[in-house]
């Protein structure tokens, strides 16, 4: 009852501050209302669940879930379906008060995962970030700070001693794609033999044996140096410890992406530091695979015609027989793709399968391989039949066997091998025409392509996680539209054994809350289906005209339109300003089928425009209300080099943008993403594509954004923009963030990118800005300020 007290009052602080007519936008009241939109829908839907976590080797799991003031821990048999709670909640929050000095409560255990240890007697986690953003321990992000463990048996909790650190390569840092840092070769640890017999190491450069506990060695290699080194973290034994597999590295170039800290939090003046950083075009680390053999010394030459030019070579593995090792080549450029066997008495090299597209291997996202040792198959992942899907292949021929998904749909993952039974689990979106394209369902197939079981049948998009003995499954689901249910069901038949949790939105809908559309029109080609979905403001009137801004992230990796729940999302509070906000994914994003993949190739500036504008038209001739006379772009990183592209190769559509953080030439960002989409060696195609090289066609409006300390696309990115725009006299904003590293600004950001749409889009003067926060002050039990 406080919640709804507590928001009412929001809304009629809305009210008192407009300053406009209602018809008006972008008012101080719209700029409230887009305010509190985060806290004011935050932990009114309940019995929402994160992620499950399975106890090894048990049919038990656990999961956190949403409750009236916070959240609650269930542990759940799933033998039995019972509900239990895994610990005294009150008890643990008034330990951990006690051990940390941190406040806790048994609805706010500051925590969002655990591990049981001691056999379930204790608990081991991570202290969530307090007040200030400080972290008091525990791994999955919390570096090397030690976590806590309490007794559910005595209520106390101590810190752990903090883990010693190992040997291992140092330096460098950031997207360096294969390029190694230096590290001193001869600091990592040996690697033992597995008879226990042998060590092998890299001494002065070269691989060298000694017998375990002795320090004496004995080279197998004597032309290691600086500029050709045997790399100690590639060494791998066969398994009857009479061979080594082993890479010898030609080092590349070491390219670094310097900064200036104008404003450190430590001290007066300004700092400057280095990150390795390869970029598209960079030579790279040169691997070449080679075998010794360890009772006579002698070295076995391998062919290397198969593997001529490599982007990365993957871990060598051997074959049980020790016979042969295998690694995956991918060719720069990414047009050849291949899993390479090598006879480890010949040296000779044959391709057990070979990927050579005419664009590009999807290494990146759709990359699997499992081998049957037993039955010397191999599962593989490709498109070359035009969709995402799994084929069985004869490993000693290199054959396929048979295609074991196949239909106008693609495999999103593999979850699971069995190899006794000769099924395999899966993810896969698309099966059921009619249907959102982009639903994640869950899948078992049996290795001959037979029997397709659907283990998670709602409609909606799906997340599950499996028991450790794949017997059953924990199935959360959700639309845009639709609150999650989660589920237990057994895999054997997909049977529904419980329904664990159904959220209830009751009060999230009473304080507001409205669905986003999920629309879809056609593409260019006239048959494809693009989906996309619509945020309208809370105080929508169909009556009335309003401008659109779409939210675009055209990255080829991924697909991105929310497809899940989500009771705050940001283009909510966007639109509350006085905008209809979009997202869509056209043409060239991932999750389709190749084709549509495809028009990313070499064409990173098309960014799914032509179908994007298509069904902006379209949304226009169903809805009135929707202005297409009047539309904006906004997007960070790809979206930031996405939405001044919009500007600059369709200035007719879209008419202002605000660009942040974009890797605006694909020349000056990190490798792995860039070579993926546009190739190498670098053609006229990256020029054709850059925001740089293309500043000069500036015609509307654009507000950039950069941190100036952003590890992920080099900021001269951003400069070299502003030094087009400059050179070619156009007219821009732009907001340098100090010590910021990727992102848009923040809340300061998003208030800049409020106003810059106000102005640019709805021809309004936005309001002041201490007018505002002195408004969401009075509106709010605590001051919660766009900057």
């Amino acid at each position: 009852m406080k919640d709804y007290v507590r928001f009412s009052a929001i809304a009629a602080a809305a009210c008192v501050v407009a300053s406009t007519s209602l018809s008006a936008q972008a008012t101080v009241a719209d700029y409230v209302r887009a305010n509190a939109l985060r806290e004011k829908y935050s932990g009114l839907a309940l019995n929402v669940v994160d992620a499950p976590r399975w106890i090894e080797q048990t049919s038990r799991f656990y999961y956190r879930k949403t409750v009236k003031g916070g959240h609650e821990w269930v542990l759940v048999d799933g033998a039995t379906q019972a509900k239990t709670a895994p610990f005294d909640h009150e008890k643990l929050a008034a330990a951990i008060a006690s051990a940390t000095g941190r406040k806790a409560t048994a609805v706010e255990l500051p925590f969002t995962t655990f591990t049981f240890v001691d056999s379930s007697k204790s608990i081991e986690f991570a202290l969530s970030a307090g007040p200030g953003g400080a972290r008091a321990g525990g791994p999955g992000g919390a570096g090397d700070v030690p976590p806590w463990r309490c007794s559910l048996e005595s209520y106390t909790c101590r810190q752990q001693a903090r883990n010693g650190g190992r040997g291992g390569r140092g330096g460098g840092g950031g997207l360096a794609g294969p390029v190694h840092p230096p590290f001193d070769i001869n600091a990592i640890e040996p690697r033992k033999s597995p008879d226990g017999k042998l060590e092998a190491l890299v001494n002065n450069y070269n691989l060298a044996i000694r017998e375990t506990g002795k320090r004496d060695v004995t080279l197998l290699s004597t032309d290691g140096s600086e500029g050709g080194y045997f790399d100690p973290e590639s060494i791998a034994w066969s398994p009857d410890s009479k061979s080594i597999a082993v890479y010898k590295v030609k080092p590349g170039f070491r390219r670094f992406v310097h900064y200036v800290e104008s404003s450190p939090e430590d001290q007066l003046q300004p700092k400057s530091s280095s990150m390795q950083y390869a970029k598209p075009g960079d030579v790279l680390d040169a691997e070449l695979p080679v075998l010794f053999k360890v009772d006579t010394r002698k070295r076995v030459e391998v062919d290397t015609t198969l593997f001529p030019n490599a982007y990365d070579m993957t871990r060598l593995g051997w074959r049980k027989d020790s016979s042969s090792i295998t690694f995956e080549y991918n060719e720069r450029g990414h047009q050849r793709y291949r899993v390479v066997e090598v006879d480890a008495n010949s040296g000779k090299a044959r391709a057990v399968i070979s990927e050579e597209p005419k664009t590009f291997f999807c290494y990146s996202g759709k990359r699997f391989r499992e081998e049957i040792e037993e039955t010397r198959e191999t599962i593989w992942m490709s498109e070359r039949d035009g969709w995402n899907h799994l084929y069985l292949y004869d490993t000693a021929t290199g054959a396929v066997k048979n295609q074991i998904t196949k239909g106008d749909w693609p495999v999103r993952s593999v979850v699971s091998v069995d190899e006794k039974a000769r099924q395999i689990y899966f993810s896969a979106s698309g099966m059921y025409p009619g249907k959102d394209p982009y639903f994640v369902y869950y899948y078992r197939i049996n290795f001959d392509g037979t029997n397709l079981v659907t283990l998670t049948p709602g409609e909606g998009n799906h997340s599950a996680t499996f028991s450790p003995d794949m017997k059953l499954l924990v199935d959360t689901y959700s639309r845009v539209d639709a609150a999650p249910i989660t589920e237990l069901r057994k895999t054997g038949d997909a049977a529904l054994l419980t329904t664990l949790e159904k959220a209830d939105i009751t009060a999230v809908v009473a304080a507001g809350w409205k669905a986003p559309e999920a629309f879809v029109a056609k593409g260019r080609d006239g048959k494809t289906d693009i989906w996309g979905v619509i945020y309208r403001p809370s105080n929508f009137d169909p009556a009335k005209k309003y401008p659109v801004i779409e939210n675009i992230y055209a990255g080829p990796q991924s697909s991105f339109v929310p497809k899940s729940f989500a009771a705050f999302n940001g283009m909510q509070a966007q639109a509350e300003i006085g905008f209809i906000v979009v997202q869509i994914d056209g043409m060239g994003t991932s999750n389709r089928s190749k084709a549509f993949h495809d028009v990313a190739w070499k064409n990173i500036k098309d960014a799914g425009f032509p179908d994007r504008i298509l069904w902006h038209k379209a949304v226009a001739a169903k809805y009135p209300s929707y202005d297409i006379t009047r539309v904006g772009l906004y997007g960070t990183s790809a979206g930031g080099q996405n939405s001044l592209g919009g500007l600059l190769f369709f200035p007719d559509f879209y008419k202002v943008a605000v660009s942040a953080a974009g890797c605006h030439d694909n020349r000056t960002d990190k490798i792995w993403w860039n070579e993926q989409w546009m190739g190498w060696p670098i053609g006229a195609e990256y020029a054709e594509s850059s925001n740089v090289d293309n500043a000069y066609r500036l015609q509307v409006k654009v507000l950039l954004v950069v941190g100036e300390m952003d590890n992920n696309v080099d900021p001269s990115s951003t400069y070299q923009v502003v030094n087009q725009l400059i050179k070619h006299n156009k007219d821009f904003d732009l907001l340098v963030v100090p010590g910021m590293g990727h992102g848009s600004g923040g809340a300061y950001g998003d208030h800049k990118r409020y106003d810059f749409f106000a102005r640019h889009l709805l021809g309004v003067k936005p309001p002041d800005w201490k007018t505002i926060d002195d408004a969401t002050k009075k509106s709010t039990p605590t001051s919660v300020s766009l900057r």
